[in-house]
């Protein structure tokens, strides 16, 4: 379950508002999302993937967690842990960095 967007991290570029599948977030104009539906929260971890900043923690258990801080799951490595064990780097998965095959769509062409 999605627990913390990090005020401090986030760079309010809404790629977990537009990831989620449950719209558990709202966009806030100038300001970081905010988990409007906590509840709605399958725990599909895309919008921890997607977070380009770390600033998201979902917890892999379906209950809330209490007691836990930002900080404290900043010092233990937490924020943004599943998109790094997955091997994803600006929003894509690992080796995929170069792929170049999207550029067929673009004008009709085929990839120089």
């Amino acid at each position: 379950m999605i627990e913390i967007v990090s005020a401090e991290r986030c760079v309010k570029c809404d790629l977990c508002v537009e990831a989620c599948p449950d719209n558990v977030f709202d966009a806030v104009e100038g300001g970081i999302p905010v988990i409007a539906r906590q509840d709605d929260c399958q725990t599909c971890f895309l919008c921890e993937l997607f977070c380009p900043t770390d600033a998201l923690y979902v917890s892999p258990l379906a209950d809330a967690l209490e007691g836990r801080t930002e900080t404290e799951l900043a010092e233990r490595g937490l924020l943004g842990s599943f998109r790094r064990e997955m091997g994803w780097k600006n929003a894509k998965p690992r080796g995929t960095a170069g792929d170049l095959s999207y550029r067929i769509f673009e004008s009709g062409s085929i990839i120089p």
